[in-house]
């Protein structure tokens, strides 16, 4: 299954669970740091959870008039804003649960930084958080952040600008550089 496209995998996964066991597991990493740095990292199996639940229950709707991919990165930030919307008002104070470490030292730098860029994060305007998210986390190039934001390549440039401008002068203010 794993040599099929997307789209062949859709036809097939409402007759084969072996079809949609192959999109979640060709799509659920990204999913999953999607939603960990929206949400944070204790929250992030449970919006992963939750996405593909949804996916399961709509994909006869997904018409292909986007990329998959593009329609499951909606449904995962509609997850994630359901849950910060939930969450209120801690949700931008919030700090992400820390991963067990393996190597203390070592995980406790790499937690704290995590932490940091997560609270830096939440401190952008939602539409530069999205945008921000969807291109250095997600890894999507212009054209589908516009496709799932609604809004035109321009304003999605304008933003993940904005927002890299601002993380930098917000991690900076903390005392993080480039450099280490």
């Amino acid at each position: 299954m794993n040599e099929l496209t997307d789209t062949q995998l859709i036809v097939l996964a409402p007759s084969q669970e072996a079809a949609f066991e192959a999109l979640v597991r060709r799509h659920a990493p990204r999913v999953h740091m999607l939603a960990s740095n929206l949400v944070g990292p204790g929250s992030a199996d449970d919006v992963v959870q939750e996405v593909f639940l949804s996916v399961h229950r709509n994909l006869k709707t997904f018409r292909g008039d986007s990329q998959f991919s593009t329609w499951l990165h909606r449904v995962a930030l509609n997850a994630c804003y359901s849950l910060l919307r939930k969450r209120q008002p801690e949700a931008l104070e919030s700090v992400p649960e820390p991963q067990s470490p393996a190597d203390p030292v070592g995980n406790s730098e790499n937690t704290q930084l995590r932490e940091r860029l997560a609270w830096a994060m939440n401190q952008l305007p939602s539409d530069q958080r999205e945008a921000v998210a969807l291109r250095e986390l997600s890894g999507l190039d212009y054209a589908a952040i516009a496709e799932i934001t609604g809004s035109e390549v321009g304003t999605v440039k304008s933003r993940i600008a904005r927002g890299r401008a601002a993380l930098r002068a917000l991690l900076t203010a903390q005392g993080i550089t480039a450099g280490g």
